[in-house]
């Protein structure tokens, strides 16, 4: 009885103190906020990648087709990932506009049908040259496409920023001072024919099987998208591994003395060639090209098409451009 009535008078003589105790105890809306971004930061790549293996699994295990499982990944990849820009942007002001989603639609479009070409045009040389069957384990022939992929982008990609022709093809994609998953697929249809051509024919003189070929093609797939992201991922000591957003944003750098990592995949020829720069907490403090006018704006879609075919006076050198 005594208890409860010394409780009762130190609650009527100090009614805050209670009130604090408890308030002490709870996460402000602002701290929950700050949690639950962390952990969509650390989420989102892994996220992506389960994803890119749950397609790969349901392929094999119901036998789907691996072309409509490519395009069903792209969409589905698309949509996650500019999910994430809105969550956890790098830059607010890389958030695409409606319009620019229409035009980057279109571009993804010329982008699919670029890719389209270059495999019917590799099968067609295979049809001929290839053995019809591999020779060699499925768990050896992932990691030899994927390094034989990369290498062919990584020789096409670096091109396309030291060949003045090249350049022409390639720079469309570098005209615009935003990075983010919509203008990913802001590209010349000849640039994507000709990465994907270089990067595929020798797999397939190889005798690289298919089920290899659909295996890489759906981590490209992730890997492209994701450097391509406005996300704020920091993937710490794994950009030695992988490429992310904090190298392919050093890519599209004013600055040419950093941007470099030709690969979004993996860095490893960035690293043998002497192409990678990245050290943590590296950023650029511009994106773009120092002459944008040397191109025609990115929504002339006919005109970029054409630009590498038409003389310019002025155009701008490729060892000025990022």
């Amino acid at each position: 009885m005594s208890t409860h009535t010394e409780v009762s008078e130190i609650s009527s003589e100090n009614p805050n103190t209670c009130l604090a105790n408890i308030e002490s105890t709870q996460t402000s809306p602002l701290e929950k906020n700050a949690v639950q971004l962390n952990a969509l930061q650390r989420l989102c790549y892994p996220i992506l990648l389960i994803s890119a293996l749950l397609t790969i699994g349901s392929a094999f295990y119901f036998d789907l087709n691996f072309g409509l499982c490519n395009v069903v990944f792209l969409l589905w990849a698309i949509a996650y990932l500019a999910i994430c820009e809105r969550l956890i942007p790098y830059e607010k002001e890389w958030h695409p506009t409606l319009a620019e989603w229409g035009r980057d639609g279109l571009y993804l479009v010329i982008t699919m049908s670029g890719g389209a070409l270059s495999v019917a045009a590799i099968y067609a040389i295979a049809s001929v040259i290839s053995p019809m069957h591999s020779v060699i384990p499925l768990w050896l022939e992932i990691p030899l496409a994927l390094l034989l992929t990369s290498l062919g982008s990584y020789v096409f990609h670096r091109a396309g920023h030291e060949f003045t022709w090249l350049w022409r093809l390639h720079g469309i994609h570098h005209t615009v001072s935003k990075i983010n998953v919509s203008n990913n697929a802001l590209n010349h249809v000849l640039d994507v024919f000709g990465r994907r051509f270089l990067a595929q024919l020798p797999m397939l003189i190889l005798g690289i099987s298919q089920p290899a070929l659909f295996i890489v093609s759906i981590f490209n797939t992730a890997q492209g998208y994701f450097a391509h992201a406005n996300v704020d991922v920091r993937l710490g000591k794994l950009n030695y591994l992988v490429g992310g957003p904090e190298q392919h944003r050093l890519h599209h750098s004013l600055d040419i003395r950093e941007a470099g990592h030709y690969s979004v995949d993996v860095p490893i020829w960035d690293l043998l060639f002497k192409s990678y720069f990245w050290k943590n907490g590296r950023t650029p403090n511009a994106v773009g090209i120092k002459n944008v006018t040397s191109f025609p704006p990115a929504n002339a879609i006919f005109s970029n098409f054409l630009h590498p075919f038409v003389k310019k006076r002025n155009y701008f050198s490729t060892k000025n451009s990022s």
